[in-house]
């Protein structure tokens, strides 16, 4: 600790001590000279620590995403994820991570989903505790989120989800009570919506009585991003800093709500030294922390190798009928797919980083067998028109990827010449939402000619010109929700002819008449669309026929894109986007062997699986997802995950489905009995995959199965022999199942071991002791669950034995 918190709150006066409680910008907090406090820095951080810019800021490495990292079901590699983020923060002198987002997958319809570990309230608790403490322990701080029962993003800013105290203890409090319990993380953040009643960031039970009081917690809960809407009703129920600054609900307000009494100056200091410890702890309070100069860069081959392992081996195998998998050496491989060309390789919203390079499945196979793989293009995979990528558009400034934007004032003189790689610029973002920027205008070179889809996205006034075309848009958004104009921007766009080196032009005028008085006029993400036309559905097929017919086996990439995983948006059905069912049937039809690689973070259906000789699971795998999916074919770096969600084998066929709130409230009416469990109890069919399920490349067997201690808490013995011909991964996983059926099965505990072939290996799995307890309302206390069975099992599909406990 430096100095005495006390000591330096006392030297404040009123106001200053409030404008410590509101950023200073975007993504920093005030420092305070006369106290010894330097800026604070934070950054949105899930799968990289973009920084303080929400885009075009520094190139930083793209993480694999959580459901993916997760799927190792090891908290040694969330753990090293951990350290990796935080060496990524240290670069950029950012002090607290936003992360880890432990939010349950209570529906799969869930958007933003990608972002959270898992369904389970032990399994996300255990990694995201083995997550901060690796990320804390190299001096940088970490950001539980979102508190609480946020687990879906329709009407967001407005749902109230609708949580009985039990379910909401027992589930969705849980992995914060773990992570406090074992990590001691430095920060929360309190959420969007309202629980039962009371906006998240005034929850007077949740942030007062449990986490400050119950949990003795001393870090600090921060508010999500525009999230506050009160004065007195958040600073007295237990939110310490509003973000983002500078401005928001409190200043001069809070001021004045402490000098009528509404809110004590006490509540106002402990808010200041839950501020002050943070920044104590990340090292911006007195003496300025130091920083190695000898961190990885994103691209360097440390980091390379660190990202291709990590999204490989959490690759998961739900198929693998005759062995079709890991690929032969010397078999004729058919790749097809727009997702083998473009993978998806990170969700969309916060979520999103500017990586220095994306590696495709194409680049990976073909880098890995390159005379053995033709590639073929699949069918679209998209709704709506993307920003340019991969080169289509270049700056005719520089000839970079990109475009060349240039902000203009009211008056028409330039603010700021700027390059956008991604084809895309947010103005009044990273510009600490100042709003003199009245006009953007945009100037690229066309690479490839022929019909292309040419438009624009932003609300404004557009017009663009390019090979004689005129072209007009009036963008506008919904105005659903905060942040769309940033995260879904509205867009448009329409087909042009053009030639190899065309020139776009394009001009957006922030403030047409309609939009010039609205909050955030001006505020918002801007960029041109332009890529080649799609060709018809058909003749798509077609050519992934013939591909099929002539090889040996057929690799089909298919998949989710940002459109469906992503903030602020929920998917309303798990079907494969466009025609991306026909394709594999097609394939399957003439391929003599088919494999299916799945390139999406959360579960989708698979009317086509039993046409298909295997399937893996590859998530939303970074910066080098094509190089691990290789790896994972080849069997290189065994896939060996194991799902973080259970798949339904069908749209509805879930225990929790509706994620749309009904006259404001989204009632969580299946308790405690989400995904395994209510599939386990029968309020759900049996689903296409288990929770827990996965394969791996060989073959287990379990034996002696026992309890053999009861106290502190049960422990569970058994032996694992590898029945196979490779060496490979187990996760032996315990549930229990107690006898009283309003109780559901739970994950209770797991370990992993590896075994050569042929090789036995003792495994003993401690039970957690909080699973094994139920809140009595009526007491308000803990009670135990009452007596029931441990079930040994590779997923709640394939249960290897049963244990009386």
């Amino acid at each position: 600790m430096t100095g005495n918190l006390a000591e330096l709150i006392g030297t404040l006066d009123l106001r200053e001590k409030v404008t410590l409680l509101t950023g200073a910008t975007t993504f920093s907090l005030a420092p305070c000279d006369a106290i010894g406090l330097g800026e604070l820095r934070l950054s949105d951080g899930p799968t990289g620590v973009r920084g303080p810019k929400f885009t075009g800021g520094r190139t930083v490495a793209l993480f694999p995403n959580a459901t993916l990292l997760a799927s190792a079901w090891s908290e040694d590699t969330a753990y090293e994820v951990g350290r990796l983020l935080a060496e990524e923060a240290m670069a950029q002198r950012i002090h607290v991570v936003l992360g880890p987002t432990i939010n349950l997958h209570r529906s799969p319809l869930g958007g933003r989903l990608f972002e959270a570990f898992s369904e389970d309230p032990l399994l996300t608790g255990r990694l995201a505790a083995a997550y901060v403490r690796g990320m804390q322990e190299r001096g940088v701080g970490a950001c539980l989120k979102h508190l609480v029962a946020n687990e879906s993003e329709t009407e967001r800013n407005s749902v109230n989800s609708v949580v009985d105290e039990a379910t909401l203890r027992e589930l969705y409090l849980l992995p914060f009570e773990i992570a406090v319990d074992e990590s001691d993380p430095w920060s929360m953040m309190a959420a969007y919506n309202d629980v039962n009643g009371v906006a998240a960031t005034e929850q007077q039970y949740v942030n007062n009585t449990v986490v400050k009081g119950e949990w003795r917690y001393q870090g600090l809960i921060m508010s999500d991003w525009f999230a506050t809407r009160t004065v007195a009703a958040a600073a007295n129920g237990g939110l310490d800093l509003v973000m983002p600054g500078p401005g928001g609900p409190w200043g001069d307000a809070l001021v004045a709500a402490v000098e009528s009494g509404e809110v004590a100056e006490p509540v106002v200091d402990d808010h200041v030294r839950r501020v002050l410890r943070l920044a104590d702890r990340a090292g911006a309070l007195g003496r300025p922390r130091g920083y190695p100069a000898d961190l990885p860069a994103p691209d360097s081959p440390a980091r390379r190798e660190q990202l291709k392992r990590l999204a490989a081996a959490g690759m998961t195998v739900l198929t693998n009928r005759d062995a079709a998998l890991p690929l032969r050496p010397g078999e004729r491989v058919a790749l097809i797919g727009r997702h083998a060309i473009e993978t998806v390789d990170m969700g969309g919203g916060s979520a999103q980083v500017n990586p220095p390079y994306q590696v495709s499945v194409v680049e990976g196979l073909c880098a890995r067998l390159p005379a053995d793989v033709t590639v073929t293009d699949g069918v679209e995979v998209r709704t709506r028109p993307v920003p340019a990528r991969g080169g289509f558009l270049t700056d005719p400034a520089t000839g970079e990827p990109g475009v060349h934007v240039t902000l203009l004032d009211e008056a028409g003189a330039v603010i700021e010449e700027r390059h956008a790689p991604g084809a895309v610029t947010a103005v009044g973002v990273d510009d600490d939402f100042d709003t003199t920027v009245a006009t953007v205008r945009f100037r690229a070179r066309i690479t490839r000619g022929g019909p292309v889809e040419l438009g624009a996205i932003g609300a404004g006034s557009w017009q663009l010109r390019v090979a004689g075309r005129q072209l007009r848009y009036e963008l506008r958004v919904s105005g659903v929700g905060i942040g769309e104009e940033i995260l879904t921007p509205p867009r448009a766009a329409d087909a042009v002819d053009v030639t190899a080196g065309d020139l776009v032009e394009a001009e957006v005028g922030l403030r047409p008449p309609d939009l010039a008085d609205a909050p955030l006029a001006g505020v918002g993400l801007y960029g041109l669309i332009a890529h080649a036309a799609p060709r018809p559905t058909a003749e798509a097929l077609a050519a992934a026929a013939a591909a099929a017919a002539a090889a040996d086996v057929a690799v089909v990439v298919v998949g989710l894109t940002e459109e469906q995983e992503t903030e602020a948006v929920d998917k309303t059905t798990l079907r494969l986007p466009g025609a991306q069912d026909d394709l594999v049937r097609t394939v399957a039809a003439a391929a003599k062997l088919t494999v299916v690689v799945v390139n999406a973070a959360t579960p989708v259906l698979m009317p086509w699986l039993d046409e298909v000789g295997a399937v893996v699971w590859a998530g939303l795998p970074g910066q080098e997802g094509g190089h691990a999916v290789a790896a994972a074919l080849t069997g290189d770096i065994e896939p060996a995950g194991r799902l973080v969600t259970t798949f339904p084998a069908g749209d509805g066929q879930a225990p929790a489905w509706s994620v749309t709130p009904v006259d404001g409230d989204l009632p969580y009416s299946e308790g405690a009995f989400i995904g395994y469990r209510g599939h386990f109890a029968g309020l759900a069919p049996p689903p296409r995959f288990w929770f827990g399920h996965g394969l791996g490349y060989t073959t287990w067997d379990y034996a002696d199965a026992r309890l053999v201690a009861t106290a502190p808490a049960p422990v569970v013995a058994v032996a694992v022999t590898n029945t196979g011909t490779r060496p490979s991964r187990e996760v032996v996983q315990v549930y229990f199942q107690p006898d009283d059926p309003a109780q559901p099965v739970r994950l209770v505990g797991w370990r992993a071991v590896q075994a050569a072939p042929g090789q036995r290996i003792p495994v003993e799995v401690q039970a957690d002791p909080r699973l094994l307890r139920r809140w009595d309302t009526a007491a308000a206390r803990w009670t135990g669950v009452g007596p029931g069975r441990m079930l040994v099992a590779r997923g709640l599909g394939d249960i290897r034995a049963t244990v009386a406990a």
